[in-house]
């Protein structure tokens, strides 16, 4: 099984990144990323894992930072569509396929 990410999702991901580097410290960011490893890899050995979404998505909570990953189950593995902090609008994101 594998995971994508929409483009748009991995810019989701740099700039949350950058911004516990930039507020926090290089090893907050580091940390972020490890926990987005961590949930993809759960992901990917549970697809069914999360909160059903319109359109056939799931989302998924990360446990220590406040963003979850909204995915889709594809054959062969999953796509990760948004990387969504919680105070964002609940739309965001909606768009991408």
């Amino acid at each position: 099984m594998k995971a994508t990410l929409h483009p748009d999702a991995e810019k989701d991901v740099a700039e949350a990144a950058e911004f516990y580097e930039r507020e926090g410290s290089p090893a907050l960011a580091s940390r972020f990323i490890a926990e987005f490893k961590r949930v993809t890899q759960l992901l990917l050995s549970h697809p069914g894992l999360g909160s059903p979404r319109s359109n056939g998505r799931l989302a998924f909570p990360m446990r220590v930072f406040p963003y979850a990953l909204i995915y889709r189950q594809l054959d062969g593995g999953i796509q990760i569509l948004v990387v969504r902090r919680h105070r964002r609008r609940p739309g965001f994101g909606g768009g991408r396929k």
